[in-house]
């Protein structure tokens, strides 16, 4: 499965800032991020990217040694609040083959 995540042209990945940590949006389609970057102006300095296990390497890198977590958009949610909050082991799991079903129904 891909998953696609923000990306600007510097390399900087999309993260929304929260007060005790890091979000970062991932989308399951490349047209569902595209979507979501029309209806949120802060996207729009970033372009939809594939998220693979390069990326997750980097994003654990985060400025401010917040805790980061990922946030599995739902499909059709154009304001990103609807989805499902991935650890960095889950995502390690989906991005190296598991099944996302079985991942998303504990």
């Amino acid at each position: 499965m891909s998953l696609y995540g923000m990306q600007r042209a510097n390399g900087d990945w999309f993260a929304i800032k929260e007060p005790q940590r890091f979000r970062v949006p991932l989308f399951s389609s490349l047209s569902e991020a595209a979507l979501v970057r029309a209806f949120n102006v802060e996207m729009l300095v970033f372009s939809p990217a594939i998220f693979d296990e390069r990326a997750l390497k980097q994003i654990g890198q985060l400025e401010d040694d917040r805790a980061v977590y990922f946030w599995l958009v739902e499909k059709a949610s154009r304001n990103m609040r609807r989805g499902v909050a991935l650890q960095h082991e889950d995502l390690n799991l989906i991005l190296t083959g598991a099944d996302v079903e079985a991942i998303t129904k504990d």
